[in-house]
């Protein structure tokens, strides 16, 4: 078997099992790479490259490619800018619309390259800087507010919690993982809400303690997270009530800063 395998297509579903009725859990933007780690006659477990995320998916909607092309760290580094027009022209002349932070595989002169199939890229890519940070981080967090909410989404058309956190920060040179559970482990402790500052993370847990929620502090008092949509809302020491519910919805366990 293959191992090495990068998404040709605009987005495609992880699932948590090999079934097309199997709940999504993530998905992969086009460039994205995985390992292979299972195959059978229609899906395939992969381990995902960026955020080493194991789950199934349909193994056309993969391209193989050399462990040399795969681990090529350099050739990854363009990705779509934050803009509803990212499109690419195969040789063919099919468009493919890409979600912002889509990787642009070995781009180069106008065209990116999938093994042997080359893309022109219509709109300038970036390569994302976390010294921008500051400066970008609230437009490009609110460049997807009413984006609505999709369990595993990562797109504008349907994103989670913790996919709109990452998408974010992917968009400015940093790397989160999958999940709030995940996400949590990383970054350094904020002791006081009062000391929360644009970009930190906050986290929220369940009556169990189990953390299920992540938002983008946007000031120590306003939080931009999804939740039916992603949306703007005020946070205090409780955690983040809703106006138009007129209630708490989240209770605040943690902030983490990752820059």
């Amino acid at each position: 078997m293959e191992k090495y395998h990068v998404c040709r297509i605009t987005v495609a579903p992880l699932r948590k099992e090999p079934s097309d009725r199997s709940e999504i859990v993530s998905q992969l933007l086009f460039g994205d790479r995985v390992v292979m780690l299972e195959k059978t006659e229609k899906w395939c477990l992969v381990k995902t490259h960026h955020d080493n995320y194991e789950a199934w998916m349909d193994h056309k909607q993969l391209q193989q490619v050399t462990a040399l092309q795969y681990n090529d760290e350099q050739s990854y580094k363009y990705v779509t800018t934050v803009n509803f027009d990212n499109r690419l022209v195969d040789d063919k002349g099919e468009i493919y619309y890409l979600s912002p932070g889509s990787t642009l595989p070995f781009y180069q002169d106008g065209y990116c390259y999938l093994g042997e199939q080359r893309f022109e890229v219509k709109t300038a890519p970036i390569v994302p800087n976390s010294s921008d940070f500051a400066v970008k981080v609230e437009g490009t967090a609110r460049f997807f507010l009413n984006a609505p909410y999709l369990w595993g989404g990562r797109t504008f058309f349907g994103i989670d919690c913790s996919g709109f956190v990452q998408a974010v920060y992917k968009l400015l040179g940093l790397s989160l993982r999958r999940d709030a559970s995940q996400q949590v482990e990383q970054g350094d402790l904020v002791d006081f809400l009062a000391s929360a500052r644009l970009g930190d993370l906050a986290f929220f847990d369940n009556e169990e303690g189990k953390i299920t929620h992540v938002g983008l502090m946007l000031s120590n008092d306003k939080i931009i997270h999804a939740a039916g949509k992603v949306r703007i809302d005020p946070i205090d020491n409780q955690g983040i009530y809703n106006l138009e519910l007129d209630r708490y919805t989240h209770k605040l366990r943690v902030i983490k800063r990752f820059i």
